[in-house]
């Protein structure tokens, strides 16, 4: 039976967005075809009426799912002052939540290292989004010159990104958090009242204190 151009639509967006879901929790390499469409509730046989190929679907998964970043970015530079939107951007990205859903997060922290040997289309779908995530950092990052706020914003994000995927290899629960809340300090961001109540619990904890709750 043809299906109506709305419900192509349709189609499309939820096997884009559980696409984005499944290779951000499993990687590239660790879901098919098959179990994209299944998990969208479509049948395989119809995935190459949406995609040329699974290049094809994997770069426009990871073109939303940074696009999607971007615009909740946007949000926050568009509701508050620059330097607290910044921080605020820092904070959020920075959080053990964010660390332990990956299917829900950044599509950098999640994917470029697997991206990074894929094909143009995968490439150039991160090369964009970075483009456009540091573009609006740089609108919040401090610097007297264009180029300042800039080079401010790429080091700002590479370090959010970087410091996400250390925290999530590490087996050393206490290290991971460390890690976020020494980089979120370091980027401009106080470190979240959870975090600041787990360095306070190891503190008691290593001299001999209770950990009264």
């Amino acid at each position: 039976m043809r299906v109506s151009r709305e419900q192509a639509a349709e189609n499309h967006e939820r096997i884009l967005q559980g696409a984005g879901e499944l290779f951000r929790q499993h990687g590239f390499e660790g879901i098919g075809v098959a179990e994209l469409m299944k998990h969208a509730g479509l049948t395989h046989g119809g995935f190459y009426g949406h995609f040329t190929s699974k290049q094809d679907v994997m770069a426009q998964a990871c073109t939303q799912a940074l696009s999607d970043s971007a615009r909740q970015w946007e949000e926050m530079l568009a509701e508050q002052a620059p330097e607290e939107a910044l921080a605020h951007i820092v904070g959020m990205y920075l959080r053990p939540e964010h660390r332990d859903h990956a299917e829900a997060g950044c599509a950098f922290a999640a994917l470029a290292t697997e991206g990074a040997r894929q094909g143009p289309e995968v490439r150039r779908a991160f090369t964009e989004g970075l483009r456009e995530q540091a573009g609006l950092l740089a609108h919040a990052a401090p610097g007297n010159t264009e180029e300042a706020r800039r080079s401010r914003a790429l080091a700002t994000l590479a370090g959010m990104v970087g410091a996400l995927v250390l925290s999530r290899v590490v087996d050393d629960d206490a290290l991971s958090r460390e890690l976020l809340t020494a980089t979120a300090t370091a980027l401009g961001a106080a470190p979240s009242p959870r975090g600041r109540a787990t360095a306070k619990g190891r503190a008691r904890r290593k001299t001999g204190a209770r950990d009264g709750k």
